[in-house]
């Protein structure tokens, strides 16, 4: 064995050690059943809060969707943060009967900042809520989305997370890609942390947290890229168990071309830089006082980029070394042949036991659900120069443009059809 192949074998090892726990939690998420029985809400009263800049193609479905919940309407406030808009995004938003807050402000830029902005008028109005929910502008909620998360939070979780599903799954292998891995985060990260008792993440959109933990928060003071990672960090920091409630299900749009996910994944990625960065040490105290919850979220935020970029800066090290040194071309090539196929395969395994068991859920035909297994793992193999470019550039937040339309019959046509074949 080369000495490079040595070293890839010991990334190998360690990455293994710190992730094994998430191959246990793949057994865990499919013996855990998806439905889970919820107290009856006590009719708590929510706002609904949206961060939408320049989107006037689907905030009206959005609010569509949430006008149509099976839950009381004069419990629902509709509160919309029309950002730094140059379209009828607040006009549309006005005309569904929302609560719209227009904002101009081009040097603070990011969703953490409109949901400050919101907190602060509604407060300012002397509003307050029992409840708040989070989304983004381009979502469809399923009819039941309201009831299931309050009747989650009934049950004494102070911050749950949702099922995230997605808009154009089919449209191809990029958004695909993350869409399917939104619902293996759905499944078998935040199902099996549920499962075993563990706090699980809030992703992005689709989250509601109560009034004690706005209280706590002293209101909301997350501003970094992954301002959700953030949120999260902070509360699981301090002891608080995030919940998961399956039955709540959001329906999201994927970027489509590689040039919008790369930017995307590249916020995401130096995020999650800045997460660690700013809460590393609070991770390290929860883990040394005995939390898997610390521990989880931290190996979610960091090691695997440090870990990848280590391999490759080892396997270019030796390119560079054999080029110069006239060395033996097979065995580095071969080291690096072996690298590939053993994550392309883990990967492709992660990816296809995904697809299989949310089959139902997924919104496209039956060969794309079975192609796009095998286009998995080669596009998280993508996020690998992404982490690298990451840690050398600042991507800043950049609005993605949405244009997927989704209507609220389509939503309980797709429950209807998943009802039949469960």
């Amino acid at each position: 064995m080369s000495t490079v192949e040595k070293i890839n074998f010991v990334i190998m090892c360690v990455f293994f050690l710190c992730y094994s726990y998430q191959f246990a939690y793949i057994p865990i998420g499919l013996l855990t059943q998806r439905k889970y029985s919820y107290l009856e809400s006590r009719g708590k009263r929510v706002a609904v809060l949206i961060a939408a800049r320049n989107e006037q193609a689907v905030i009206g479905e959005l609010i569509d969707s949430i006008r149509a919940q099976d839950y009381p309407q004069h419990l629902i406030d509709i509160v919309v943060g029309a950002d730094n808009c140059s379209d009828r995004t607040a006009e549309i938003a006005r005309e569904r009967g929302a609560r719209v807050f227009e904002r101009q402000d081009t040097e603070h830029v990011g969703k953490g900042y409109v949901l400050n902005f919101l907190l602060h008028k509604l407060r300012s109005l002397g509003l307050s809520y029992d409840a708040y929910i989070v989304l983004d502008a381009d979502n469809i909620l399923d009819p039941g989305f309201i009831a299931a998360m309050c009747g989650c939070a009934e049950q004494g979780h102070d911050i749950v997370t949702c099922y995230r599903n997605s808009k154009n799954y089919g449209d191809n292998w990029i958004s695909a890609g993350i869409g399917l891995w939104f619902l293996r985060e759905s499944r078998y990260l935040n199902g099996a942390r549920a499962a075993v008792g563990s706090s699980c993440a809030v992703s992005g959109t689709g989250f509601l947290f109560t009034r004690k933990i706005l209280e706590r928060c002293g209101g909301w003071h997350f501003f970094l890229l992954t301002e959700d990672i953030e949120f999260t960090i902070d509360n699981v920091t301090d002891g608080i168990k995030i919940g998961y409630c399956p039955d709540a299900v959001t329906y999201d749009e994927q970027p489509v071309t590689f040039k919008q996910s790369w930017r995307q994944r590249m916020r995401w990625s130096r995020g999650y830089m800045q997460v660690f960065a700013r809460y590393g040490g609070r991770l390290l105290r929860g883990m040394l006082h005995g939390s898997f919850s610390c521990y989880d979220m931290a190996m979610s935020i960091m090691p695997a980029a440090i870990l990848t970029g280590l391999s490759i800066v080892v396997n270019i090290g030796a390119a560079i070394a054999n080029l110069v040194g006239g060395g033996d071309w097979a065995s580095l090539g071969a080291a690096g042949w072996q690298t590939f196929v053993g994550l392309y395969f883990t990967l492709f395994a992660v990816g296809a036991i995904t697809t299989l068991s949310e089959w139902k859920f997924i919104r496209c035909t039956a060969a794309k659900k079975l192609l796009y297994a095998f286009t998995f793992p080669l596009f998280m193999l993508t996020f690998v120069p992404i982490c690298i470019a990451a840690m050398f550039k600042n991507p800043g937040w950049q609005p993605i443009v949405h244009t997927r339309t989704m209507e609220s019959t389509e939503v309980q046509d797709m429950k209807k059809t998943q009802k039949i074949s469960a």
